[in-house]
């Protein structure tokens, strides 16, 4: 499924500079010191990129507490400014949070839209992963004994399991279609993500944290993280292309099987959204 927007978006450049990322990173860790289970950014990616592809725009309100608090909706006058989370102690330090946010939201956003025909392509989506397991690995030899017995994740597992926290929290929203092939791609597109959230149990071949690096990753591990990045692509352009779901607007009792269905679709209700 390959329908993605042919039209330039200007720069390549990518939106979060270093500096930003390492702010950004900053920013996570002093959350983390008031809120145990605030995660890496890497989680943040998968569960942003998830966000940009689910079928309807989830509002600030939703994910935010989801992502960094305690999942309750955050309450909001209209037209209010949002409330502060309590982790984040200070407004402007929120702000600031949400603002890198945005700009990377918009930068996946360009990137899904944008047709590629390689994943090396600069306009290409390159997912915030880093490996681990790599960067372990090049560590002076004292420093690694110093990391002995943790459980280190695998190249692109922590961002797959931020992609699908993402699509298990908005079930609703992540609901296979009834037309049997768009369901067909959207099963093959999570299942292509849920691979990536289990073990590398491969022969490392390839460190992707450096060209000259010890080996970390196996080549089955690539194949099946460039699929995961192609699948993105398709879960992004099939919600695209259905629209956000239409709720049936039932009126009164309940409608019989055989009556027209009250969405104005034309149909009986058993044959629509009685099915």
């Amino acid at each position: 499924m390959n329908t993605t927007d042919t039209t330039p978006h200007g720069s390549t450049a990518p939106a979060l500079s270093p500096d930003m990322l390492d702010e950004l990173d900053q920013l996570l860790d002093d959350l983390r010191t008031r809120e145990d289970e605030v995660p890496q950014w890497e989680f943040c990616d998968g569960f942003l990129t998830a966000l940009v592809c689910t079928r309807r725009p989830v509002p600030v309100a939703e994910w935010l507490p989801m992502l960094l608090g305690d999942g309750l909706p955050l309450e909001a006058a209209p037209d209010a400014a949002l409330p502060l989370m309590a982790p984040f102690q200070e407004l402007a330090r929120q702000q600031r949070f949400l603002a890198l946010w945005e700009l990377r939201r918009a930068e996946v956003e360009r990137q899904l839209d944008t047709q590629v025909e390689s994943l090396d392509a600069e306009e290409a989506y390159h997912p915030e992963v880093i490996d681990m397991r790599g960067a372990i690995a090049s560590l002076p030899e004292d420093e690694r004994s110093e990391m002995e017995g943790q459980e280190i994740p695998s190249f692109g597992q922590v961002w797959a399991l931020g992609f699908m926290f993402a699509v298990e929290n908005w079930e609703d929203d992540w609901q296979a279609p009834r037309d049997k092939e768009a369901a067909q791609w959207l099963d093959d597109g999570l299942d292509a993500i849920v691979a990536l959230t289990e073990d590398d149990e491969g022969e490392p071949e390839i460190c992707m944290y450096a060209e000259d690096g010890p080996p970390s990753t196996s080549q089955e591990r690539l194949e099946a993280f460039g699929a995961a990045i192609w699948a993105v692509y398709d879960l992004r352009q099939l919600w695209r292309s259905l629209g956000p779901r239409v709720q049936a607007a039932v009126r009164g009792d309940q409608p019989g099987r055989n009556d027209p269905c009250p969405c104005g679709s034309g149909k009986k209700y058993k044959k629509c959204c009685g099915a």
